[in-house]
């Protein structure tokens, strides 16, 4: 049960769940039970019509409603996010099957999800908290997820909730050179003798978008940026982004925003031309846009929050930068410190893009971690 599935995904968890299913299906049989426009293969869920116009987190539960009633012949429910939570746990009473839940974020933990929601943010938190306390498995994406888990919800027995880290699979996401008539740096004028500075993500607090533009102030003046950024949260955060890049075009070179959302092809070839992948996340789990960057064999610049340093090993595959939400101009004076280092010193940054590449074929294969997936099944199951 996921809100997100192919062609409609916006993040992590619908990469997650993309390439999870991928791999489920040479192990047992799967059902995806999903939100958005309807497309084959899948089953699709559509919020209540009568809803049309309410608070966003009351037409998603009617979604979940919807998914319960036409998930009836599963032997295991599995759910990922809030959003699909309580179809997860109302199809474990009703069915008197095991919930195992994916949790991907944690509502209380972004509390500047209240700017998107308003007081559906409050019922998304209580939505969370009643599947989380309930699923028979909890599966967190990181260890540091896992410790965020139990320390938020500390009824919960330490013994049902499970690490499977996300993956990533490296014959899709690898280096790759701009083709020519095809380039999308070309196409976006990038100067490919200067170093390049690469961000991907969505606009929301929790990404740090804004910290990255400031850091971007203090870069080498021969730095470019190209900045992925779209689907803002929130009509005001947009506009304090758009502000704050209109600032930064004016005061350097270099500054390149594309807003809406790439192909693969055009992202792996952006990652793969960077010198440095900046990830300035206040909040991350995981974060698989990392293992994006570093099996593209670029070097990560990246804060040190949740579950990033399980994934950039500092002064192996990148640097980590120390994140205080008490000192935001510290840390963006730190991360254009890191960052230049690297620009300064493209030999290391070349190694640390190898050593990563080899880290995400090593250790983040999605076969893996469906084996993982498939055994919290057969236990709760037992």
């Amino acid at each position: 049960m996921t809100r997100e599935y192919p062609p409609e995904v916006y993040g992590g968890a619908g990469v997650h769940v993309t390439e999870l299913v991928a791999q489920l299906r040479h192990l047992c049989e799967v059902d995806v039970h999903c939100m958005g426009a309807p497309r084959p293969g899948v089953f699709v869920h559509q919020p209540d019509p009568a809803l049309k116009g309410a608070n966003a987190a009351l037409s998603t539960l009617s979604a979940d409603l919807n998914m319960v009633n036409g998930a009836s012949n599963a032997t295991v429910v599995h759910s990922h996010t809030w959003y699909t939570g309580l179809a997860g746990h109302l199809a474990a009473l009703l069915y008197g099957i095991p919930h195992v839940l994916t949790a991907h974020s944690l509502e209380p933990m972004r509390p500047w999800k209240a700017e998107q929601l308003g007081g559906g943010y409050r019922v998304s938190s209580w939505v969370e908290k009643t599947a989380v306390e309930a699923a028979d498995a909890v599966i967190a994406v990181s260890s540091g997820m896992r410790d965020d888990v139990l320390h938020t919800y500390p009824a919960l027995d330490p013994n049902r909730v499970h690490v499977v880290k996300n993956g990533i699979d490296t014959d899709v996401w690898y280096p790759a050179k701009p083709e020519a008539g095809d380039s999308v740096l070309e196409e976006l004028d990038v100067d490919l003798t200067r170093p390049i500075v690469a961000f991907v993500g969505r606009i929301t607090r929790q990404k740090g978008v804004a910290h990255l533009i400031a850091a971007t102030h203090h870069f080498a003046p021969e730095i470019q940026l190209v900045l992925c950024a779209g689907a803002p949260d929130t009509p005001e955060i947009a506009a304090e982004v758009t502000s704050a890049v209109q600032e930064l075009a004016r005061v350097r070179s270099g500054v390149f925003w594309v807003r809406e959302m790439l192909p693969i092809g055009k992202i792996r070839e952006i990652l793969s031309a960077a010198t440095v992948f900046v990830c300035p996340s206040v909040y991350e789990p995981l974060g698989i846009v990392n293992l994006e960057a570093m099996a593209c064999a670029t070097a990560v610049v990246a804060s040190d929050v949740g579950g990033i340093p399980e994934v950039v090993a500092d002064r192996q595959t990148g640097l980590l930068v120390h994140y205080d939400a008490s000192d935001p101009a510290l840390f963006e004076r730190s991360l254009a410190e890191a960052v230049n280092s690297l620009v300064a010193d493209p030999e290391r940054a070349g190694q640390y893009g190898q050593a990563g590449r080899q880290r995400c074929i090593q250790e983040f294969s999605w076969a893996h971690i469906a084996e993982q997936t498939l055994e919290i099944y057969r236990k709760v199951s037992s």
